[in-house]
């Protein structure tokens, strides 16, 4: 079984100002005994070429991907070729996974009450998401978004699986995937498609998600320019980054 990350963004994200660089996300998950991370920057899929060898050095196998802004709404794309960068809407997407067989399309923290989430626009293109995520961002007594990403995977015969969504190297460890695959990106979006995932998952306390919930607001803040925030303090022994 291979402990994998399929959702996260580093410092090269051109949307979100994110703490940390790509080889910082790669030291993290390998100090974490993660085997598999696919790099989802947002509407940029990343050349990993200049990461390789490092990632490979720590028994990491990189996966690209893109989470790509279709319509308004993020869609995750996995092992697909650059052009996935450009698609612009959901039949192009089905076109695309045509095309290139080994790709994988996973709908990312789907009913989370944001703009951007998918929500039940899913209803109308069900059978182009090969799977669907249960992200981290919850607490002991906030699953409900969780559970209705959970009930329409069950309505519709998809697998789930569990991703950070990382935009804070914190988040590795909590919330992951196990996948019964080989280490390479095309068995492990295999493996996905075929349901070979075992969930991994535990609430963030209330301090945790308020603090990141802040962070990530300050930088939004600085990054458009309209103030410049301090990030906030950390709780009590939680780690940098």
């Amino acid at each position: 079984m291979l402990k994998v990350e399929l959702h996260a963004h580093s410092a090269d994200d051109p949307q979100d100002l994110v703490p940390y660089s790509t080889s910082e996300l790669i030291e993290r998950a390998s100090a974490l005994g993660y085997d598999a991370l696919a790099i989802t920057l947002h509407d940029r899929q990343l050349d990993l070429g200049p990461w390789r060898e490092q990632a490979e050095a720590r028994g990491i196998v990189l996966i690209p991907g893109v989470e790509r802004t279709i319509a308004g709404r993020h869609v995750l794309l996995l092992n697909f070729p650059a052009v996935a960068e450009r698609v612009e809407s959901l039949d192009q997407v089905r076109a695309l996974k045509r095309e290139f067989a080994g790709g994988l399309v996973i709908a990312p923290h789907p009913f989370y009450p944001g703009p951007s989430c998918l929500g039940r626009v899913m209803d109308r293109y069900p059978d182009l998401f090969d799977a669907v995520e249960l992200t981290w961002f919850y607490t002991a007594g906030t699953t409900h978004f969780n559970d209705r990403a959970l009930a329409w995977a069950r309505a519709h015969r998809r697998p789930v699986v569990a991703n950070a969504d990382v935009h804070r190297l914190r988040q590795l460890g909590t919330t992951y995937s196990l996948i019964d695959a080989s280490p390479d990106p095309a068995s492990i979006c295999q493996a996905v498609r075929a349901g070979a995932v075992t969930l991994v998952t535990e609430p963030i306390g209330a301090a945790e998600a308020a603090f990141y919930f802040a962070s990530l607001t300050a930088a939004s803040l600085k990054r458009r320019g309209r103030a410049l925030l301090p990030l906030p303090s950390r709780p009590a022994g939680a780690e940098q980054g």
